[in-house]
């Protein structure tokens, strides 16, 4: 059994090779059935008793190619992680032989999550942004929305980003970052600016409100979301979606996501309004952009398809597919 730590797996999932990967996948299928959930009550210890520091949420998202592969993540959330000083979510992921069942690795599972999320994100763009955009908003300064500039300059021409945050001191921060990666990148306090000069607009909170508004955003402009993988949050407000072609990772995005929960409920969109998810994308069955000038907005909530993908890509990069 293999062991990759995060930084082994990082270097193993270079965006333009996991995008590729991605693409590869959705168009060829693999077997995703439901995650499973399970809430664990620890008994009262040390952390003085309250129900956040006594429970854990685990997350089992299970995939597989049939006589190849079959991959596990596990999410554990810990709430009371932030009394005790440590991240509230660890995940790890668990690759084994699909016909034997044999373990073959033990990999870093939020090096993938993180990854692989905005690796999504771009092999939308790469379908739904014109392909002239070279602008990009960044609404976020986690460490997902620090991946997505390096992630969007695999599949587009970026000549700028621009990065908008709650915490103006965050975003020059991650400004910062990216210009040391080698693209001019500016921190801007004004949202609704940074929305109108934007070809791309990438969100990645955990915002329980509208934070981008339809109204700012510019024809022709790439509206990408990646947070609001509840129902109760949300990162765009209805008037994001009005008139906009629509594209989802998978189905089940129209029913985990506020984003989207919202505007269905109002009317503003139905579900056969949307044109496409990445499976139909990346199989050439939907068609993404049609003209210069019409809107397109993507909405994510992670599939274990992603997490397979990219697990099989860290196995087999390290050559020890080929020894087995």
């Amino acid at each position: 059994m293999q062991f990759f730590d995060a930084p082994t797996t990082r270097a193993a999932l270079p965006f333009d090779r996991l995008i590729a990967a991605l693409r590869e996948r959705f168009a060829g299928g693999c077997e995703v059935p439901a995650r499973h959930v399970h809430e664990i009550n620890n008994p009262v210890g040390d952390e003085g008793g309250d129900a956040a520091s006594r429970r854990m949420t685990s997350l089992l998202m299970p995939a597989w190619l049939a006589g190849r592969y079959y991959g596990v993540k596990i999410v554990n959330i810990a709430p009371g992680n932030a009394k005790r000083g440590l991240p509230g979510l660890h995940s790890s992921y668990l690759l084994f032989d699909a016909r034997t069942g044999a373990p073959l690795a033990h990999i870093d599972g939020d090096e993938i999550t993180q990854r692989r999320t905005v690796a999504a994100s771009a092999l939308a763009a790469s379908y739904l942004a014109r392909p002239e955009a070279r602008h990009l908003l960044v609404v976020g300064a986690g460490r997902v929305a620090q991946l997505l500039p390096a992630a969007y300059r695999a599949v587009r021409p970026l000549e700028r980003v621009t990065v908008w945050a709650r915490r103006p001191e965050e975003a020059q921060a991650m400004a910062a970052q990216v210009r040391a990666s080698g693209l001019p990148a500016f921190a801007s306090t004004d949202l609704e600016a940074a929305c109108r000069e934007a070809d791309m607009v990438s969100c990645a909170t955990l915002s329980t409100e509208p934070l981008v508004r339809g109204a700012w955003l510019a024809p022709g402009s790439h509206l990408d979301l990646i947070g609001s993988f509840t129902p109760a949050m949300r990162e765009a407000d209805d008037a994001c979606f009005e008139g906009a072609r629509l594209f989802v990772d998978t189905d089940e995005a129209l029913r985990k996501s506020g984003d989207l929960i919202s505007p269905l409920a109002h009317g503003v969109v139905r579900e056969n309004d949307v044109r496409g998810t990445l499976t139909t994308l990346c199989k050439g069955v939907a068609t993404g952009r049609k003209t210069a000038q019409e809107r397109t907005v993507f909405k994510s909530v992670g599939t274990a398809l992603e997490d397979l993908a990219a697990a099989v890509l860290v196995y087999e990069s390290s050559g020890a597919s080929s020894r087995g």
